[in-house]
């Protein structure tokens, strides 16, 4: 069975997102796009525009010393325009570390990512890691 080109889309973004290849992870998505990470921390907010964005993903790396790794485990697309995907991400940050279930909800307009919402399986722990 073919794979739906908006799960397709999603799985070039981890790729990219691993490789650190922040030109195709712009590519993918559109300017305005919105990123929201939850909790109470760092990293925490709506990320607006796609410099915003990819800022935060810089920012990821930059926080953990290049150690944040995301191994992805799932994509579920409904062909309307959503993507589901769930990952373990994996980073320290000085004598502290995080393994941690994620989940991303995006929306999907024309081919090009318009919208990104962040949960996890333990927002505290989240906010401690980053804050």
């Amino acid at each position: 069975m073919a794979e739906h080109p908006d799960s397709a889309l999603v799985r070039r973004g981890y790729a990219a997102f691993g490789e650190g290849d922040a030109a195709t992870l712009g590519s993918l998505m559109t300017a305005d796009v919105v990123h929201h990470v939850p909790g109470n921390s760092a990293i925490s907010g709506h990320h607006k525009g796609r410099d915003a964005v990819l800022g935060l993903y810089q920012r990821l790396g930059e926080m953990t010393g290049g150690t944040m790794m995301v191994e992805l485990e799932a994509v579920l697309a409904d062909g309307r325009g959503h993507v589901m995907s769930f990952h373990t991400a994996r980073a320290d940050r000085g004598d502290r570390g995080i393994e941690i279930r994620e989940g991303l909800f995006f929306t999907i307009v024309d081919g090009k990512i318009t919208d990104i919402d962040e949960c996890t399986e333990d927002i505290d722990e989240e906010d401690s890691f980053w804050s």
